[in-house]
């Protein structure tokens, strides 16, 4: 398993500007590498057949081998990603504006775009939290970094590949990829459900429920705050507003690990498995008035569905997805399915047998019982029956 680990750099003033240059100097490369492949091969780029076309000319540029290799490599996958967006519609039908516009041009990188690393042009030293890199301006020795303690041990046991250097915001990261070996996973006695939405975040069948109420209005005090000083306009409110910046979402990151968290440490617990709405597509399905919509794009169901599974498949508790489909009209005690069984937001009242519960209880209860259902057809022997037949 995958995962990566980020360590904020402590550079001295000279190898700051060092790296800057780097950076800059590699994506100014990277955008005439992408200018040169558009021009010969369109949008079906080859790397070996472009890296005859332009190794030479980045090397020109300055930049060192193992970089020049890393750049042909970034644009080349920046067009793969770009046709298969393209294949699956995400830039609209053919002939539309948004596809043309797409299709018409070159791929462009950031100035600050992040720029990949290996053990060619990069060297970490995790006993003395330095790290050395190599620039268009020399070899950089003794970059220190600081990090949690949990993320220091898991650089030392299982970092492997590639580390990406960023800039944000004037400070200096490596986002380092590090292969965690998995845990078996072992045979869940029953199916914890999760009924993710906007007003409760995440409401489990066993009873744990993380309210929306004080995310939302922090979300809509961010809001305003930010309407209030983009109308002001000064360079005091345009000074706040840059320090404000990526606040709403790091506090939202972080409210949605100590979700996933603590639904993952209950399943471990019990020794249950994990029972997750398959909720994809479900921005582009839904219809609102126009009021609702900035809460309902704000909502980071993915986010919390992702952290959720990478918590489980470390922790090797078993996870399954289910079709989230009529999950909130289906009664679970007697499967009576009504559209008027939800009363309300939060009421669900059956009309068959009349069980009175929470909307979100009876809908994570019914995702349980999915997930068990789901998990045992996957158990379930395919393989013919042998020997003779009587």
């Amino acid at each position: 398993m995958k995962i990566v680990v980020s360590v904020k750099l402590r550079p001295m003033p000279e190898a700051a500007s060092a790296l800057r240059d780097e950076l800059h100097g590699c994506n100014e490369g990277a955008n005439w590498v992408s200018w040169v492949a558009f021009e010969h091969f369109g949008l079906k780029v080859r790397e070996y057949a472009l890296r005859k076309l332009v190794y030479a000319g980045l090397r020109e540029r300055g930049i060192k081998s193992a970089a020049a290799q890393q750049l042909i490599k970034k644009v080349t996958h920046a067009y793969t990603t770009l046709r298969a967006n393209i294949r699956a519609g995400n830039f609209g039908k053919e002939g539309s504006k948004r596809r043309k516009k797409a299709e018409s041009k070159p791929i462009v990188f950031r100035t600050d775009a992040a720029q990949a690393y290996d053990h060619r042009n990069m060297g970490w030293d995790i006993d003395a939290q330095a790290v050395a890199i190599t620039t268009r301006m020399g070899r950089l020795k003794d970059i220190g970094f600081v990090c949690s303690p949990g993320a220091l041990k898991t650089l030392a046991q299982y970092r492997k590949g590639e580390a990406d250097l960023i800039c944000r915001d004037g400070a200096w990261y490596l986002i380092a990829i590090c292969d965690v070996p998995e845990p078996e996973v072992y045979e869940p006695e029953g199916f914890v459900g999760v009924d993710l939405g906007i007003a409760n975040i995440a409401t489990t069948s066993t009873g744990y429920q993380a309210a929306g109420r004080g995310l939302t209005r922090y979300r809509r005090r961010q809001l305003n705050l930010r309407r209030k000083l983009q109308k002001k306009g000064t360079q005091s409110a345009r000074r706040r507003l840059k320090a404000r910046r990526r606040k709403e979402a790091r506090h939202v990151k972080n409210t949605n690990h100590v979700i996933a968290k603590t639904i993952v440490t209950e399943a471990e617990r019990t020794s249950a498995g994990i029972s997750l709405e398959d909720l994809k597509g479900i921005l582009q399905r839904v219809r609102l008035r126009k009021p609702q919509r900035v809460t309902l794009h704000s909502w980071a169901f993915a986010q919390l569905g992702g952290f959720i599974v990478y918590k489980a498949r470390r922790a090797g508790v078993p996870l399954v997805h289910v079709d989230p489909r009529y999950t909130s009209q289906i009664c679970c005690e007697c499967g009576h399915t009504d559209r008027r069984n939800r009363v309300d937001r939060g009421l669900f009242i059956c009309r068959g047998c009349g069980v009175v519960a929470h909307a979100d209880r009876n809908a994570s209860r019914n995702i349980a019982a999915r997930g068990e259902t789901v998990w045992k057809a996957g158990r379930e022997s395919r393989a013919p029956v042998t020997g003779p037949q009587v």
